[in-house]
Formats: C-alpha cells, sequence, structure tokens
C-alpha cells in the first residue's frame, strides 16, 4: 500500500526499545515555522535493521554462494567491510554487494552481468523495509554459467536465506525540534521535556532561550501544540538545521 506523506520534521531513526540511543541518520526534512495544523509524521510501514550479522551458503551448479546480511553505518563502512571479505577470499570470482543505510543505497555486480547480482540483492532490502543493512555475497565459479535469470535467482535466494535467520530490531522515526522561549518559560518547557519522555539535545542562552530536544515523531505535533498552548503566542519554532 502506497505511504501517504503528511508535514514532516527533521528524523532519524533510532532501534525502538532504546529510543534515546544512537540510531542511523535515515532522512531530514525541515521544520515548518508555525504551530503544524496537521500530523506530522509520514504513515508509512516502521523499517527494521539487523540486530547482529545472519550467514548463508548455497550451491548452485557447482558454483559456491556465501552471504552475509549485518548491520552498516554507511557507504564507507560497507566499502570497509567488502574489502576486508576479499582478503578472506582471494580466490573468489565475484563479491557482489547491496547497500540500505542513511540514505543511501548502492547495488554492485562485480563483474557480474549486469543488473544480475546487485540489484537484485538490494531489491530483497527493500522488500523486507530494512535499514542500516549490507548483504554480501562471495562467489566461487564452479565451472557453468548459470545465466542472467539463474544469476538473478542465486543472489536472490542466497541472501533471502540469510534473511531468514537473521534477528531484526524496528525502528523508530524521531523528530527534531528546535524552540526559542522567554527565560520565564524555560523552567516550563523543561518540565515538558521531561514529562515527556523527550531528549533535550542543546541549550542556548541569549535574549531568547533556545532549546533543541528529539521525540518520537509521533508525539512530535501533540508536543508542539501544548508548548503554544502554555506560551500563548511566546514560542517561536525555528529550523534546527539552519
Amino acid at each position: 500500500m502506497a505511504c501517504v506523506t503528511e508535514r514532516t520534521f527533521p528524523t532519524r531513526f533510532v532501534p525502538i526499545h532504546t529510543l534515546q540511543g544512537p540510531g542511523c541518520d535515515f532522512r531530514h526534512t525541515r521544520l515548518p515555522a508555525g504551530t503544524p495544523k496537521r500530523s506530522p509524521y509520514t504513515r508509512c510501514p516502521m523499517p527494521q535493521t539487523l540486530a547482529a550479522p545472519a550467514h548463508s551458503e548455497l550451491i548452485i551448479k557447482k558454483s559456491r554462494f556465501i552471504g552475509c546480511v549485518q548491520p552498516m553505518a554507511d557507504r564507507a563502512s560497507a566499502q570497509a567491510a567488502v574489502d576486508a571479505l576479499w582478503k578472506q577470499h582471494p580466490g573468489a570470482a565475484h563479491i557482489c554487494w547491496a547497500l540500505l543505510a542513511g540514505g543511501q543505497s548502492a547495488a554492485v555486480d562485480d563483474g557480474e552481468p549486469g543488473g544480475t547480482a546487485g540489484r537484485p540483492m538490494l531489491d530483497v532490502l527493500r522488500h523486507q523495509d530494512l535499514e542500516g543493512v549490507l548483504a554480501t555475497v562471495v562467489r566461487y565459479f564452479g565451472g557453468v554459467k548459470l545465466g542472467a535469470g539463474g544469476l538473478v535467482r542465486a543472489y536472490t535466494d542466497t541472501i533471502a536465506q540469510a534473511l531468514l535467520t537473521a534477528p531484526k530490531v524496528t525502528l523508530q522515526r524521531m523528530a527534531l525540534l528546535q524552540c526559542q522561549v522567554p527565560y520565564a518559560l524555560e523552567g516550563l518547557l523543561r518540565r515538558e521535556i521531561e514529562a515527556a519522555g523527550a531528549e533535550l539535545v542543546d541549550v542556548q542562552h541569549g535574549t531568547l532561550v533556545t532549546l533543541q530536544l528529539r521525540l518520537p515523531q509521533t508525539q512530535a505535533a501533540p508536543f508542539v501544540q501544548r508548548i503554544n498552548d502554555h506560551g500563548q503566542g511566546r514560542v517561536g519554532w525555528t529550523d534546527p538545521e539552519a
């Protein structure tokens, strides 16, 4: 079912059972000025990441396919992991890989016919709503060509098999908010932040007090409305990324 997108705040994803812990940067959107009149979140299935690596191995017409899926933060880390695989498997014919992490994606065929390895692996990750995951397949050629369709099935099945045993963790979309208030409202705002279970990211004292906070995106619009009601026109919402 297609996602219905409404007005959004800057977001990131974190494991749902550790909402205040570190997570994978996924997508950032700008904070709208003023009070949002509609729900600020995107109604889409919550993505998942992996809690630990998982492996698989298939033998197809004498070719050996060694698969691995693992948590991965970004493309640089993924490339380092692939380089390490080459050191472990110097005799491999191909090491193909796919990545979904931090808003980035990659699909590498590594010498296999175009679109027969990296892209099918990436499609498996997307189909399972995964984020922050690297999929790799090491292939030792067995002397029998599989053809384009056979290669697509081999790489798809190798990653799908690894994901069957991979421990998954649901991710929670988080919103980053920033507001400016007079000093008289700082105490009230701090109490509201604590009561909401939000993370106070930064506080700056100038002519006004600027507070930056992070909380689950589903709670963002009600929180903003509640603060505006208390502030009676004295709360200004600003872009935290400006």
